[in-house]
């Protein structure tokens, strides 16, 4: 298996460095005979950029592209997509709020016959995570809750940033989401092709607040709502 991972990254500085740091440390699963890495700068206004050419430079199984305005986890998703060759292909946040340390478990469900889609989850049974946000705790479980309901299939962390997939589900999805809400498009999606394909994984959390660098805004989960309700049903 060839392995590709997408980093989405806006304006991280601080943690991109060690993220990849992270990554190029692990020990990978025998079945793993290689990997990529696909780096997608969503036109970072501060030293991101930098950072990840110094980073980077020339070493082989490494890509920085680069987004000239501002558009979204979404469009820098596809676009890392639309650069990838790997069989199977991960999503990796920026921002250290998802562990790679969790990357072989999900490697080790995908290898279950008839899998195609490994869902992280922080809310599975595990070590105890610390919740910085009660609210976003509720809207997370609402989200979850909704999602399941409405494509009847019970999913405990919709809004997980860790999903793995086998490359012909991803690419097949057609995904048009520009924000946050990518992740419920892609979920919901696969999960219309087939039903009995995903698998769900617990991970780590280490939530980050506003002060500390985190994204997400209130008008982002109305649009994850309003996203989840149309893919369920049939909306493109």
């Amino acid at each position: 298996m060839k392995l590709s991972i997408i980093i989405p990254v806006y304006n991280e500085e601080k943690l991109v460095t060690e993220v990849l740091s992270k990554l190029a440390a692990l020990s990978w699963p025998d079945f793993v005979e290689s990997t990529e890495i696909v780096v997608v700068d969503d036109s970072s206004d501060d030293q991101t950029h930098a950072v990840l050419k110094q980073w980077i430079g020339n070493q082989p199984g490494y890509t920085l592209l680069h987004h000239p305005q501002n558009k979204g986890k979404g469009a820098a998703i596809r676009t890392g997509l639309a650069a990838t060759t790997g069989d199977a292909i991960l999503i990796q946040d920026a921002d250290l709020e998802l562990s790679p340390s969790d990357i072989p478990a999900l490697l080790h469900a995908l290898q279950i016959p008839g899998v195609e889609l490994v869902n992280g989850s922080r809310y599975l049974p595990g070590p105890i995570r610390p919740l910085s946000s009660y609210k976003r705790y509720v809207a997370n479980k609402l989200f979850s809750w909704l999602t399941s309901l409405l494509i009847n299939i019970r999913i405990t962390d919709m809004a997980c940033g860790y999903k793995l997939f086998r490359r012909e589900l991803v690419m097949g999805l057609d995904l048009q989401e520009n924000r946050f809400a990518i992740e419920a498009e892609m979920l919901i999606k696969s999960a219309r092709l087939k039903r009995n394909h995903i698998v769900e994984v617990p991970v780590q959390y280490f939530p980050r607040n506003q002060g500390e660098g985190k994204k997400f805004r209130t008008t982002d989960g109305l649009q994850i709502l309003f996203k989840i309700i149309r893919y369920s049903l049939g909306g493109r």
